[in-house]
């Protein structure tokens, strides 16, 4: 006898139709459109915007910045996630909203507020250049700005599959005799890293696209701390809405394939320790 579930949404066809719709006119028609205006130059225009001096310089600034900042998150935030979880403090809600403020923080105010800290006559970048190095107007600058508005999403994408991993999975490691670097590589790690990844993706993501809180702490310096977003806008007010698009959609194309590679690791660790826990 076959036994009916009602479900709470509608049936599969209606709901999938509804998601695609949403989709389409959200994300792949504003695509779509930019893809349609970068190709209205023809190829060889293309190919010159797209890989001038100035717009490979200002690539890799981008994503070079991108990438640091994620893989600093990497560790700093899952540190933090850790401690959050496994860790009873006074003040521990205080540091769990103080995760949240990048989210609702404007993005030029948190610009502002890092140049004024990191410049050379403010209370940390005084200290920091009588050191020898220089944060503000520098590429190191905008890896600043780009930790402080990622880190979020490292620790929010750790941070429930910390909470769902008992601890007595640990402690049964331990009463076998397992030392604490092992039981980290072994049962730790293993569970984190679909987790570590998916954040790692969504921090590198937000960081290519950031604009507000970077213009104001990299100097903005053509072929030195110009980042992409910086050249698209510096396009666009010289009314090359072709060559911005250009770059647009060198970005898109080159962030799509990251996060699609980052995608296929992470399914890759979830169905290898699927296997794992089969057998």
């Amino acid at each position: 006898m076959r036994i009916f579930r009602r479900q709470a949404l509608p049936g599969f066809g209606l709901t999938l139709g509804l998601v695609l719709s949403y989709l389409t006119l959200i994300v792949l028609l504003p695509l779509a459109a930019l893809v349609l205006k970068s190709a209205s130059i023809g190829p060889h225009e293309f190919w010159a915007a797209a890989t001038s001096p100035r717009a490979l310089a200002a690539y890799r600034v981008t994503f070079g910045s991108a990438a640091l900042a994620g893989l600093v998150n990497l560790v700093f935030g899952t540190l933090l996630a850790w401690v959050l979880v496994r860790y009873r403090f006074p003040g521990r809600g205080f540091i769990d909203a103080l995760v949240d403020l990048p989210f609702a923080l404007p993005t030029a105010v948190a610009g502002i507020t890092l140049t004024a800290l990191y410049a050379g006559n403010g209370p940390l970048g005084r200290w920091i250049e009588a050191a020898g190095y220089k944060v503000a107007y520098t590429p190191n600058g905008i890896v600043v700005a780009l930790v402080f508005v990622s880190l979020p999403f490292i620790v929010r994408s750790v941070q429930p599959v910390l909470e769902s991993l008992e601890a007595d999975v640990e402690e049964a490691a331990a009463t076998l005799g397992a030392g604490r670097l092992t039981i980290l590589a072994k049962v730790i790690l293993p569970a984190l890293w679909p987790a570590i990844l998916a954040g790692f993706a969504l921090a590198f993501a937000r960081s290519i696209g950031e604009y507000g809180s970077v213009i104001f702490i990299a100097g903005n310096m053509p072929m030195v701390s110009e980042i992409a977003p910086l050249l698209i806008v510096a396009k666009l007010d010289q009314r090359d809405y072709a060559g911005a698009a250009a770059i647009a959609v060198v970005i898109l194309a080159v962030s799509f394939a990251v996060l699609l590679a980052i995608n296929l690791v992470q399914l890759w660790l979830v169905r290898r320790r699927s296997a794992k826990a089969v057998r």
